[in-house]
């Protein structure tokens, strides 16, 4: 099983809201995951970003992979 930190899109049309959530990558994007570790609101200035850092490294530690863009968001906020 390949576990992918990702984003999962939520909110309306033209008003994107994003949960950081790790899940299985053969699941579709908005589709089922196993767990919630954070969320991005890229509509406020500056966007809010707030991830859960132990629970990012414990997945990241047992083989998950963070994908580009939360990859970018981790190093961020200094949890990688």
């Amino acid at each position: 099983m390949a576990v992918k930190i990702r984003l999962k899109r939520m909110g309306a049309k033209k008003a994107p809201f994003y949960r950081v959530v790790v899940a299985d990558s053969r699941f579709p994007r908005d589709g089922r995951f196993i767990e919630e570790i954070g969320y991005v609101n890229p509509l406020t200035d500056p966007a809010t970003v707030e991830v859960d850092g132990e629970k990012a490294k414990k997945w990241i530690e047992n083989g998950a992979q963070p994908t580009d863009t939360v990859k970018a968001l981790l190093k961020k906020k200094g949890i990688l």
